[in-house]
C-alpha cells in the first residue's frame, strides 16, 4: 500500500462526499433472508475469516484516503452499495484505517432478491443525521410478480452545521441487457425525483446530493432525465473517456458512480459550501498492475476466483468547500 497521502494539510472549510460500490461485502455467517451461499467459508468460493478480514482491511484504506490529496482528511460522508447487513458495515467502520475516523453509519435492510443493500458512512464530528428514510423501487418481472431490488435511501442532516439532503442509490443491474433493464433504471430514476420535489415542496432552496451507482453512464436516459428535469449538475460527464471510468466491462469503461448536486450549490457565501470540484478515486493500488486487464479495479473475484483485491468498482467523490 502506499503512503503518498501523509504530511497533506488537514483544509477545515473543505469536505469530501463519496460513492463506493463494495463488491459484495458479505459476512461469514449463513441468513436465511439474504442470497449468501456463495459468501460462506464451506462455499465455492471459499469466503474465510482471512478473505474477509483482508477485504475490510483494504476497503478501510480505500475510504480513508478518499479526497485526502484534496482535503487532508477522509471523507465526511460515503455512501456504500453492495453491503449484506449491519454487522458488515460495523466490522468495516472498526477496521484498522477506519477505527479512529469517527464514523457511524444509517442502514436499513431491503428486499433485494441478492440480499445487498445501500448506506451512508458519516462522520459523527461533522455530520448530524437529523431524519432517515428509505423508498422502495416498485418493479415486476415478466410473470407480474415483484422483482425486488435495492432501496433508495435518503438521509437528511447538518454537514458542519448547515442543512444538506442525501440521496444514496443502487439502481438495477445490466445483467439481462442494457435495453432489457432500462425499464428499471428508468422507473429508480422517476422514484428519485419523487423524493428530490418531496424535499423541495418542504425547502425550495434544499441542497441535494444523489450518489450512487446507477449502471448508467451519465449520457444514458436515466440520469439525462434527472439532470434536466430537477435542475441537477452531474460534475461526472466528463469525467468519463475510452480509457477511465468507475468499472470495467469486457474491456470497455463505464461511469455508473456517480455524484449529482442541486445546483444551489453554485450559489456564492462566505459561509455555505459550494461545489468546488469532482473526480474518480482510481490511484493506482486500486488498479491491477500487470496483465491484459492492466488499469482495470483489483477485484476481490473474477467469476469465483479469488483475487484478493478492493472491489470490481472505482469510488468516485465531490469536494464541497466553505
Amino acid at each position: 500500500m502506499t503512503d503518498s497521502f501523509d504530511d497533506i494539510p488537514v483544509r477545515n472549510n473543505m469536505q469530501t462526499v463519496a460513492f463506493y460500490n463494495l463488491e459484495n461485502l458479505f459476512d461469514l455467517v449463513n441468513d436465511q433472508h439474504t442470497n449468501d451461499k456463495d459468501f460462506l467459508p464451506k462455499s465455492v468460493k471459499k469466503w474465510t475469516p482471512k478473505r474477509y478480514d483482508n477485504k475490510l482491511r483494504k476497503l478501510g484504506f480505500a475510504i480513508s484516503n478518499i479526497g485526502r490529496r484534496e482535503t487532508g482528511k477522509h471523507p465526511a460522508l460515503v455512501g456504500l452499495a453492495e453491503v449484506e447487513n449491519a454487522k458488515v458495515i460495523e466490522d468495516l467502520i472498526d477496521s484498522k484505517h477506519l477505527e479512529n475516523c469517527n464514523y457511524d453509519y444509517v442502514h436499513y435492510d431491503s428486499l433485494d432478491e441478492r440480499g445487498i443493500d445501500v448506506a451512508l458512512l458519516y462522520d459523527t464530528k461533522a455530520f448530524k443525521v437529523m431524519y432517515s428514510e428509505t423508498f422502495t423501487v416498485d418493479l415486476t418481472d415478466d410473470d407480474g410478480s415483484p422483482d425486488y431490488t435495492r432501496d433508495i435511501l435518503l438521509v437528511v442532516g447538518l454537514l458542519d452545521d448547515e442543512p444538506v439532503n442525501v440521496i444514496v442509490n443502487h439502481w438495477s443491474s445490466r445483467r439481462e441487457g442494457e435495453k432489457e433493464t432500462e425499464h428499471k433504471r428508468i422507473a429508480s430514476s422517476n422514484k428519485t425525483g419523487e423524493i428530490i420535489s418531496a424535499l423541495r415542496l418542504k425547502n425550495a432552496d434544499a441542497k441535494i446530493m444523489v450518489i450512487g451507482d446507477f449502471n448508467d453512464n451519465p449520457h444514458s436516459n436515466s440520469i439525462k432525465r434527472l439532470v434536466e428535469d430537477f435542475d441537477l449538475f452531474n460534475p461526472m460527464e466528463t469525467l468519463r473517456s475510452y480509457n477511465r471510468g468507475t468499472t470495467n466491462h469486457n474491456r470497455q469503461w463505464n461511469l455508473f458512480d456517480q455524484v449529482l448536486i442541486s445546483t444551489n450549490f453554485f450559489k456564492t457565501s462566505d459561509h455555505l459550501f459550494e461545489f468546488s470540484s469532482a473526480n474518480i478515486f482510481d490511484e493506482d493500488f486500486l488498479k491491477l498492475f500487470d496483465g491484459k486487464y492492466k488499469g482495470t479495479p483489483f477485484r476481490t473475484y473474477v467469476g469465483k476466483k479469488y483475487k484478493g483485491g478492493y472491489s470490481d468498482h472505482f469510488p468516485v467523490y465531490a469536494i464541497f468547500k466553505k
